[in-house]
């Protein structure tokens, strides 16, 4: 089946062209100029990924991204006519996975959207892992911490999975940056840091006393989560 995007922006005359441009590779696309009208949409159609713009009438793309993470976990492009460093970080923060600054090239716009799709596609292990309190369910792409769903999104997930593949391993950011690959390294610099503390804030671990992933100063991140063990399966 053909991936499907939902772009969220009131520029009509943008929304037909990357309709136009995103069909001939291979996408479904659906397009609103409205934000409610894009989240009833979103709520329907189920897409695959969301282009979202920042600015929006009524209310604010950031403020759709929150709502979207809400409830949902599917990759979010935000888009900017600004482009300045602070949105990108704000829209890091709230759960964007990745940030296209106006005016942009089409088939630049085609390829993050190839890389993230990407992201989610990777399968790392094919059985449900346990590191302790913590369960992953690579395949399907479930987290469990004491028995409850952790809601993470694309980059989080994709950070979480190399770190737990490789235990006592010390990643620094520029490797965790290939892995999240499509990301600008120069535009995103923070964009490391930002996910890392999202996932310690969702897995409820401490940077001072980390159950999961420890921060190893001037050398990146590792995960220290405890023995990995093979489950035969996650409870739904």
């Amino acid at each position: 089946m053909k991936p499907t995007i939902l772009i969220i922006d009131d520029d009509k005359k943008l929304n037909r062209l990357l309709e136009d441009f995103l069909s001939d590779f291979g996408f479904r696309t659906l397009s609103e100029t409205h934000p409610d009208v894009g989240l009833r949409k979103l709520r329907q159609q189920s897409p695959d990924l969301v282009i979202l713009d920042v600015m929006l009438p009524g209310i604010n793309g950031f403020e759709v991204c929150k709502r979207i993470r809400q409830t949902h976990t599917l990759p979010i492009i935000m888009l900017t006519a600004r482009g300045e460093p602070m949105d990108k970080v704000v829209g890091l923060e709230i759960g964007a996975d990745d940030y296209v600054a106006k005016p942009f090239e089409p088939r630049e716009l085609v390829a993050r959207i190839q890389a993230v799709l990407r992201r989610c596609k990777k399968v790392p292990d094919t059985r449900p892992q346990a590191f302790g309190r913590l369960e992953i369910d690579f395949p399907r792409r479930i987290v469990r911490l004491d028995g409850s769903v952790v809601n993470l999104t694309t980059n989080e997930f994709t950070i979480l999975a190399l770190l737990t593949r490789n235990p006592g391993k010390v990643f620094d950011r520029d490797q965790i940056l290939q892995e999240l690959s499509g990301i600008d390294s120069d535009a995103f610099n923070r964009t490391v840091d930002i996910s890392i503390s999202r996932l310690r804030r969702k897995l409820k671990d401490d940077p001072q006393k980390p159950t999961f992933i420890k921060t190893i100063w001037g050398a990146g991140y590792v995960f220290v989560g405890g023995e990995r063990s093979g489950t035969n399966e996650l409870d739904e």
